[in-house]
């Protein structure tokens, strides 16, 4: 699905809803205002819906969009501003919590037509931030690499890898849209907003205050239980993403592996460094006549391409490396049943400790047997005591807890009847891994490795296990409801 066959579907379900108000129920008071109460109702129960399925993925794209305006302001004047989105980004998840509630409470409002000023106020402040956010990710395409975005002057041609955000996540993983798009649509949806702001003595009202007030009250009560329920005692109910059980990966990666090969360039645009001029040339062209576009003279702005016929996801950059850097992609798009256990960060407090180390010193002396044969003679000559310093790793506790009360025990059981398991880390180095292994006392589970946004999006627990076969992802389990060893053999195997 894609914008537009969402919002038709929205617009269908408002039109359904508004004649219900307007010739069944005969609460309006203008036509116009009731269908764009109910239009941008339905539209934010819906955006927020899909968000609350996953909480965390929103929470993740507010620390990308934190960390943009980190680097942003680091560098103006306004640079006493930066460290506000660190500490905000360690609050992330809750503020994802809050939006989402917000968001679908709000559209519930704007359909019953309750506190039509408070309303009108929260949805402008709401879309005119939205605005924001989407405005500055779609204008960092204008800001060419090593350049702040408030250097104005220094903007060059739009070039959409320049964008360090590139899904605002209006939707979810419902939708990706792309930044330009998600910017335009908040624009359109200004217009109603400052309607309401002008004419909210025009909203319709379905019920009276105690009404209005019981339904808000469930609706925040209701939601933020389903929205923990999502992340912190369960992966989400619903999932849009790549990695939802039942996937083929292998089948897809391969896929979406052949439609970026087959992209063909079709066009260089070029820009002359003197005089600022912007040509765009046929690729066969550039290709012949290079020569007469040098470097010194022309620099590449960017590659026209070919769209691909299967558009890319978080599949195409599924690598895996065992700890001594070799691939172990291959082992999970194959033929065959293993486990894999995600964590994209490991929590603990690192802290150094000086301890001694006693090493055995020997004198190697050459000698010479009397048929001319060399010997190495290694006679033992002292031991030497060593000063070393160390990391200590003090694991988190509910990590620990969670490591050897719920995973270990259920990996143990499967592994004991065959079924091999890997352990993949993000943001992890060979001395985290190895310390891990060590203090947890993890001897039949294969330790690797992998980008962390990658592990983020396979399954949204830390640690989280999902069941693999022949390429494909059988099931997965958030740590509190991994089932026992035997209950998943049984049903599985």
């Amino acid at each position: 699905m894609n914008l537009t066959t969402l919002l038709l579907n929205i617009g269908i379900v408002s039109l359904i809803v508004s004649a219900i108000i307007i010739f069944g129920l005969k609460k309006h008071k203008e036509i116009l205002m009731t269908f764009l109460q109910t239009f941008c109702g339905v539209l934010f129960l819906f955006s927020g819906w899909v968000k609350a399925v996953d909480p965390l993925g929103t929470g993740y794209k507010m620390v990308d969009y934190f960390t943009e305006f980190e680097s942003t302001f680091s560098d103006t004047a306004l640079s006493f501003i930066a460290p506000l989105f660190p500490f905000l980004s360690g609050y992330s998840t809750g503020f994802s919590v809050f939006m989402i509630i917000l968001e679908i409470v709000l559209g519930i409002m704007l359909i019953t037509g309750s506190k039509s000023k408070l309303v009108a106020w929260l949805f402008f402040l709401l879309v005119a931030f939205f605005t924001v956010l989407t405005g500055f990710t779609y204008l960092t395409g204008y800001v060419p690499s090593g350049t702040n975005f408030f250097e104005f002057s220094n903007w060059g041609p739009y070039v959409k890898s320049n964008m360090k955000v590139t899904d605002c996540g209006c939707f979810g993983d419902f939708i990706k849209l792309e930044p330009k798009t998600s910017f335009l649509k908040d624009v359109f949806l200004l217009i109603p907003a400052i309607y309401f702001l002008v004419r909210n003595h025009k909203m319709h009202s379905l019920f009276n205050k105690g009404a209005n007030s019981i339904i808000e009250i469930g609706a925040i009560v209701g939601l933020l239980i389903y929205c923990l329920s999502n992340f912190v005692w369960d992966i989400p109910s619903v999932d849009f993403r790549p990695f939802a059980k039942g996937k083929d990966v292998a089948k897809t990666k391969e896929i979406e592996e052949q439609a970026m090969a087959d992209v063909k360039i079709t066009d260089w645009k070029l820009k002359n460094k003197g005089t600022g001029e912007e040509i765009i040339i046929a690729n066969n062209e550039y290709m012949t006549n290079f020569k007469n576009y040098p470097k010194t003279e022309w620099s590449v702005v960017d590659q026209i391409k070919t769209e691909p016929l299967v558009k890319s996801t978080k599949i195409s950059e599924f690598e895996m490396y065992d700890i001594d850097d070799n691939d172990i992609t291959s082992d999970f798009l194959q033929e065959g049943t293993q486990l894999l256990i995600v964590s994209y960060k490991l929590y603990a407090d690192i802290s150094t400790e000086k301890v001694m180390t006693q090493d055995s010193l020997f004198v190697m002396d050459t000698l010479m047997s009397e048929d001319g044969t060399k010997m190495i003679n290694k006679t033992f000559d002292r031991i030497e005591s060593t000063e070393k310093t160390v990391p200590v790793f003090n694991w988190d506790k509910g990590f620990k807890s969670d490591v050897n009360d719920k995973l270990l025990p259920v990996v143990n059981t499967l592994t004991a009847k065959g079924i091999p398991a890997t352990w993949v880390i993000g943001g992890a180095g060979s001395t985290e891994i190895n310390a891990l292994a060590n203090d947890m006392n993890v001897t039949n589970i294969r330790m690797a490795q992998a980008d962390d946004i990658l592990l983020k999006t396979i399954v949204r627990s830390n640690p989280g296990v999902v069941l693999w076969r022949d390429g494909k992802i059988i099931d997965k389990w958030h740590i509190d409801k991994l089932p026992d060893g035997d209950k998943i053999y049984n049903q599985y195997f």
